[in-house]
């Protein structure tokens, strides 16, 4: 990977594992789905120039109406229900083990290949790092008092739609520019959960914390964040992409430890590395016996 990729990727992770941070401060006065409504809005809002100049319109137009159905169900998938999910689990729990759980979705990716993606059997080393990634997931989730147990199985749901919205655009997005489909998913996301939103306003005008927060989230963690996210891909590849698993996490934890106080705990970082540990094995991105040799050349 070249500098500039890396540069991206770390840019990237730590603008992702900071919208968990501000996620939670946001949820001190909006309600999650005003949040999340303002933040699909400002993301769409930032990608409509960008679209036009680069893909431009007549393009974008013709796209969009050939696979508005698509797009419409991954927005709600992929953005709007899972996005949401998030914020709300984020008034019951921290921010840091919400992106530690979050990072399982590669996990239910393959998880769900089984089932809808007949060439891409999980055996071996794979399978063991599924039962490795879930253990970490029962362990981050299990043993929580009942609301934050609930609102561990929310980001849970978050992660599996993540994953189903993956393979869902995989098949019937194909065809449709990266950037038209991040537009076209954002629009439908911000119809399905601004006008809700807008009936949450609180009574008062937010602080200029929270107000930062929501802009940072909408502009640069959704708009921006997406146009990172797919240079990246094109520039490095999307197995070097993916690295943006294990990084996001770790930023997240730090942000939410160093900026908001909030705890390190030893569970928090075992079921961290069983997380990243099943991703990797899951994902075919490392091999027991890869692992095997490494140690033994420790030793």
């Amino acid at each position: 990977m070249s500098r500039r990729h890396l540069a991206m990727l770390l840019g990237l992770s730590a603008l992702w594992g900071a919208s968990f941070m501000f996620i939670k401060v946001g949820d001190r006065e909006l309600h999650p789905i005003t949040l999340v409504g303002f933040r699909m809005a400002l993301g769409t809002l930032t990608l409509v120039p960008i679209v036009l100049v680069t893909v431009g319109a007549r393009r974008t137009l013709r796209e969009l109406r050939a696979a508005a159905g698509p797009l419409i169900v991954t927005g709600l998938i992929n953005s709007a229900i899972p996005i949401l999910a998030i914020t709300w689990a984020e008034t019951r729990i921290d921010s840091g083990l919400t992106a530690i759980i979050q990072a399982s979705a590669p996990l239910f990716t393959a998880l769900l290949a089984l089932r809808f993606s007949h060439d891409d059997r999980v055996r071996g080393s794979r399978l063991v790092g599924l039962l490795v990634g879930f253990a970490g997931v029962a362990l981050l989730v299990g043993g929580r008092p009942g609301g934050e147990i609930v609102a561990g199985l929310a980001v849970v749901f978050s992660a599996l739609c993540y994953a189903a919205a993956g393979l869902y655009a995989g098949r019937r997005l194909r065809d449709v520019s990266p950037l038209v489909t991040s537009l076209g998913a954002l629009t439908a996301a911000t119809f399905a959960t601004l006008p809700i939103g807008l009936f949450e306003l609180p009574g008062h005008v937010p602080g200029w914390k929270v107000t930062a927060s929501m802009l940072t989230l909408g502009i640069a963690g959704t708009g921006l964040a997406y146009i990172l996210y797919y240079a990246l891909i094109a520039g490095a590849g999307a197995s070097r992409a993916i690295l943006i698993t294990y990084l996001v996490p770790t930023f997240a934890l730090v942000y939410g430890a160093v900026l908001l106080g909030e705890p390190v705990t030893a569970a928090a970082v075992g079921g961290l590395a069983l997380v990243l540990v099943g991703v990797g094995l899951g994902t075919g991105a490392l091999r027991l016996g890869r692992l095997r040799r490494l140690a033994s050349s420790e030793t």
